[in-house]
């Protein structure tokens, strides 16, 4: 877990998100991801190794964590 971020990182909501402020956002930091609550950004970030980030994609684009 990171706490503030690099400087450098260029976080983004989802284009479905359509603007609401209850979204999660992404930064692409090398061969990582770090997701954060867009709602409290100053809570650090979870940071997902390239291998397990593609595979919360997979599992999100297939339905698997539709609740």
């Amino acid at each position: 877990m990171i706490t503030d971020g690099p400087a450098a990182a260029r976080w983004r909501k989802s284009s479905r998100s359509a603007g609401a402020q209850n979204c999660v956002e992404i930064a692409i930091l090398g061969d990582r991801a770090a997701v954060r609550d867009s709602k409290k950004p100053d809570h650090g970030a979870l940071v997902l190794g390239a291998e397990c980030w593609a595979g919360f994609l997979t599992a999100v684009k297939a339905g698997r964590l539709d609740g």
